[in-house]
């Protein structure tokens, strides 16, 4: 039986919850021959069924990332999509590839980067999270850490402390100061004061590492 009988849309379902168990089914038995399937789907004339196939294929992503990685082909093609849908879709499935897969991922870094300047809040949320994973790698570290500082520049006011609080984990003694310097300059551009705080906390736990224990 096709798994596209099993998606949200097939039973006439607008919440994703079918699409989720289809998901946790298809990772729990490493079946390989549903995913392509789902891949090849998400260019179904259908768009709820695009839908459905790119929300359960980055569901699988999240449990069981080894089944997409042959894929990243495919989710890199979806970040050039007239469909918004489709390209943030495409760039969760990646960032759900990338701790498992680094090398993959960063043979299509500038499309990834390209598809995050140009997308939307989730899109950059996904491709701020790539980097992450790709500064965890020696060999993608420098590279990765310097478009993060770039993000970091550029990023909405909102997502500042969401990403300068992933990003502390991977940032090196070379790139720290930059790293300060630019949160405390965009300080000023948050509205809200719980939001500031937050950065504000960031730095501190660079620039004082023992108070900031002490604090938690």
């Amino acid at each position: 039986m096709s798994v596209l009988s099993k998606l949200a849309s097939a039973s006439g379902r607008r919440d994703e919850v079918p699409n989720q168990e289809l998901a946790a089914v298809i990772a729990k038995k490493n079946d390989k021959k549903a995913v392509t399937e789902l891949v090849f789907n998400l260019h179904n004339k259908n768009k709820k069924i695009q839908s459905d196939c790119i929300k359960t294929l980055y569901e699988i992503g999240e449990l069981n990332p080894a089944l997409l990685s042959h894929h990243i082909k495919e989710f890199v093609a979806l970040l050039g999509h007239t469909n918004n849908r489709m390209i943030w879709g495409g760039m969760s499935a990646l960032a759900r590839i990338a701790p498992y897969d680094p090398a993959g991922i960063y043979r299509f870094l500038p499309r990834i980067m390209d598809a995050a300047d140009k997308g939307s809040v989730i899109t950059k949320d996904n491709a701020v999270s790539i980097l992450i994973s790709l500064a965890k790698e020696k060999k993608y570290s420098a590279v990765a850490l310097s478009l993060l500082l770039d993000q970091l520049r550029n990023s909405p006011t909102n997502q500042l402390p969401m990403y300068a609080e992933n990003a502390i984990e991977v940032i090196d003694d070379k790139h720290k100061e930059d790293f300060i310097k630019i949160l405390t300059v965009r300080i000023p551009e948050i509205e809200k004061e719980t939001k500031q705080k937050r950065v504000e906390k960031v730095i501190k736990s660079l620039t004082n590492p023992a108070t900031s224990q002490k604090t938690k």
